[in-house]
């Protein structure tokens, strides 16, 4: 069989990487150097994330290899999968990311891996990738490593030294799941080094305090994934894993992957993925507790009695419309907390009402102009000039606020 060339591993191991959705770049310092350095978006593998102050980063998203030791019943690239394969050396990923960083198509790398030989193997390959890229080129990019739970810790951590995010995915949201669907791997094991990476960042962070140049380690801190409706958990099991995850570890991101199925699928995964719009409410509910002040209690309560959020309305509507005795709320009298739980309102236009009243009274235009559809927004507050009477007790107010169908239609498609 002939050796593949570069662009064909290319576009076998950038196709492979799509799967893993924890690619994002926000958080991090910009890399800065005096002494000069290599220096930023479109094509094969490329993702794209967004960072805080709203730019738009672009990552070459590749996998070192999709050779693997492991069966996990979801991966398209389980030792057990009928695909081509291809493998990088860490030279060639050097390589690559800087051709396209200097062709200015990208401005950091993403990298995984299928586990080759063993865990520490494959781990010292993802390090010796960094390394050549930081210290025999002075790469100042951003890169996001995927480290495997089952390496050496140490290892693992040296990740951490070159790297900008880490990432460990806890794959599924239940133990009984992960056992079923990802013999290979151990929930206590894969937690375990989500443990070991947080102390390790919280001791750099304790250092960078008392020595000026003490080694930064994994400044954009570390993320996970888990995959939505590949096994029977529920939506309300999804969260409350995803709020232990955060409090335990300090995670940036909870990445929710929906489950595609996969050519030559194991028997045990279901036929059909979830729809994607049960995605989109999972990160809808992810954003109610980090920038919304919602606890996880208060979102679970938002679901149906399956456990599952509805798919029809967002979670904030959801819980809204089961709790209506909290509304409606006063524009010009509420506290952020009250204003940040009417539906239609978003963060910045609760700072924007907040900051408004101080000078003037508000009517209901004033607030139109600080949201998308001031028809979601009407039956949830009151303004100088709106008062919603007996509106948000009519049986048929969710029917009246909830998307036509043809807009959910499109959004999965």
């Amino acid at each position: 069989m002939a050796a593949l060339d570069i662009i064909e591993k290319l576009g076998i191991l950038a196709d492979a990487a799509k799967y893993d959705a924890s690619c994002a770049s926000s958080g991090t310092a910009k890399r800065n150097s005096k002494s000069g350095g290599i220096g930023s978006t479109e094509g094969m593998g490329i993702c794209h994330a967004y960072a805080p102050d709203g730019r738009c980063i672009s990552l070459l998203k590749i996998l070192l290899t999709n050779h693997c030791i492991f069966d996990c019943h979801y991966c398209i690239n389980r030792k057990s999968s009928n695909v081509r394969r291809a493998r990088f050396t860490p030279q060639e990923v050097a390589d690559l990311t800087l051709t396209f960083y200097r062709r200015n198509y990208i401005e950091g790398l993403f990298l995984s891996s299928g586990i080759i030989k063993s865990s520490n193997h494959t781990m010292e390959l993802l390090v010796e990738t960094a390394r050549i890229l930081r210290e025999e080129h002075d790469f100042r990019g951003y890169i996001h490593l995927k480290t495997i739970p089952e390496a050496d810790p140490e290892l693992v951590h040296q990740a951490g030294l070159y790297a900008d995010r880490v990432s460990i995915n806890v794959e599924l949201p239940t133990d009984a799941g992960l056992t079923r669907l990802a013999p290979d791997k151990d929930a206590v094991q894969i937690e375990g080094a989500m443990g070991g990476m947080k102390m390790a960042m919280k001791q750099a962070k304790d250092e960078k305090k008392r020595f000026k140049h003490a080694p930064r380690f994994a400044p954009a801190g570390q993320s996970t994934q888990m995959i939505v409706g590949a096994d029977a958990a529920s939506d309300a099991d999804i969260v409350g894993k995803a709020s232990r995850l955060y409090d335990r570890f300090r995670l940036r991101r909870v990445y929710y992957s929906a489950f595609s199925p996969i050519p030559d699928a194991s028997a045990v995964l279901p036929l059909k993925r979830p729809p994607l719009m049960r995605e989109h409410r999972l990160y809808q509910s992810d954003w109610l507790m980090r920038f919304y002040g919602f606890a996880p209690r208060e979102v679970m309560q938002a679901t149906e009695a399956d456990g599952n959020l509805p798919l029809d309305i967002d979670p904030k509507l959801a819980w809204a419309l089961k709790f209506r005795e909290h509304f409606p709320v006063d524009v010009n009298r509420a506290s952020r907390e009250q204003l940040l739980r009417v539906p239609g309102l978003g963060t910045k236009a609760v700072a924007q009402i907040l900051a408004s009243r101080r000078h003037r009274t508000l009517r209901l235009e004033d607030v139109a102009k600080l949201t998308v559809s001031i028809s979601r927004v009407r039956p949830f507050l009151i303004a100088a000039d709106w008062r919603p009477l007996t509106l948000t007790d009519r049986a048929d107010l969710r029917a009246l606020l909830a998307p036509r169908q043809e807009q959910l239609e499109l959004f999965a498609a």
